[in-house]
């Protein structure tokens, strides 16, 4: 069984300690969660998790139908990275006199299409959208200048294909009224 990258959409209502219960579903069959973030959805009073994982299609096939059975989940979806469209941000504090001294660290920021946040007297702060191997790259080249802090969100993610939530909870919806 080949692990791969996959993330995970769950859309949820907003309940208190659902994301616990989502979160312990993977800690039972102990798969590692690489990134998870949660926000509000296009629709009103619906929320979403983003969770990355690197395991095989089976058992994330497995885990997104387990998830599913949680009262609160709406739906959840899988998708490889091809499928979807994703993106996170870096945050890079360096110190202020690394940045100017030489010009070398001002000109790796660019090289990188990062951009400066915030510049103060003894640090700044750059900024990095981009796909966590570019976050990635850019902290590598940054590190000699002495990073004094980094960190960087889970990835975000919509997916390619044009099935919104709105339209399987349209389909659902004509599905009860059927029976």
């Amino acid at each position: 069984m080949e692990k791969r990258r996959y993330t995970i959409s769950v859309f949820t209502e907003d309940r208190v300690g659902l994301l616990n219960r989502v979160t312990i579903i993977f800690t039972r069959r102990k798969i590692n969660i690489d990134s998870i973030t949660a926000s509000v959805s296009e629709i009103k009073g619906v929320h979403r998790y983003t969770i990355v994982v690197q395991e095989s299609k089976e058992l994330v096939k497995k885990v997104t139908a387990q998830i599913e059975k949680q009262v609160e989940v709406l739906k959840a979806f899988f998708h490889e990275d091809q499928e979807i469209i994703h993106q996170e941000i870096g945050l890079y504090k360096l110190p202020t006199q690394s940045l100017f001294l030489g010009g070398k660290a001002e000109e790796i920021v660019r090289e990188h299409h990062a951009r400066i946040l915030s510049i103060e007297s003894d640090f700044t702060v750059v900024e990095k959208t981009g796909h966590p191997c570019e976050t990635t790259a850019l902290f590598n080249a940054l590190s000699p200048y002495g990073i004094l802090e980094f960190v960087r969100s889970g990835s975000v993610a919509i997916t390619k294909p044009m099935k919104t939530l709105a339209k399987y909870l349209e389909e659902l919806e004509k599905e009860i009224e059927l029976n």
